[in-house]
């Protein structure tokens, strides 16, 4: 197997360029990779297009912050694709003030349609949203006496994604509910950067523990727990 480069947080951030569309795993902040977030705070990367389950937790009355919140309110995103924002006012004021771009996309249909965007499909057909303002501007097609919307798949630039334990190959495991997202988003984007609690040699790994092969990975950070 070929071994996979292990890159800085830095090096990370350096890969992320201004106007990119970048996947980032995690549900509040669980499972998203917290030093590569650290260095794209501090490279100041802006124009990006996050697509992520949520925009994490801020709290502006005792300054709490975690996950992608910082780069938020860094304003580092000019269009927010995710599922949830109701922990971060500071997205609700930037979408109101028509500063950023929020599209609201209910989290199957998110999930689904990342999944849809690593296994080359065009997109997919669901109920949700069916004769409510989700199917504006949407195809809705009929199946058997159901109506469905047409979904279209999602691909992103570059996945940023959190896993717990990497071979040097990139193959991956994930700790329990970290996983979320990072599987998806690991099949959909153009560049992937893992980063993992530990990296073990090749074979130290129970195959059937495995969950996202390393073929689609391309870069691996060691994390350092950054907060």
């Amino acid at each position: 197997m070929i071994e996979k480069k292990i890159i800085s947080a830095e090096d990370a951030a350096a890969l992320v360029k201004d106007g990119d569309t970048v996947m980032l795993s995690g549900f509040m902040a669980c499972g998203s990779p917290p030093d590569i977030l650290n260095a794209l705070y501090e490279k100041g990367t802006k124009g990006m297009t996050l697509v992520c389950n949520d925009t994490a937790i801020y709290n502006p009355k005792n300054d709490y912050m975690n996950g992608v919140a910082p780069l938020v309110l860094k304003k580092q995103f000019s269009k927010m694709i995710v599922s949830h924002i109701g922990t971060n006012p500071e997205t609700q004021r930037q979408m109101n003030a028509g500063e950023a771009e929020v599209e609201l996309v209910p989290q199957g249909t998110l999930a689904e349609q990342i999944r849809a965007g690593g296994a080359g499909l065009g997109g997919i057909l669901t109920p949700t949203g069916v004769g409510t303002e989700v199917e504006e501007g949407k195809q809705v097609i009929e199946v058997d006496g159901t109506k469905f919307l047409l979904e279209k798949a999602r691909k992103g630039d570059i996945a940023l994604i959190k896993a717990g334990t990497a071979d040097k190959a990139g193959n991956l495991t994930y700790a329990k509910s970290s996983r979320n997202f990072g599987p998806l988003m690991a099949t959909a984007c153009k560049t992937v950067v893992v980063e993992v609690d530990e990296i073990v040699e090749v074979g130290e790994l129970d195959p059937e523990c495995i969950v996202t092969p390393g073929f689609f990975v391309d870069y691996l950070v060691q994390t350092k727990g950054a907060k």
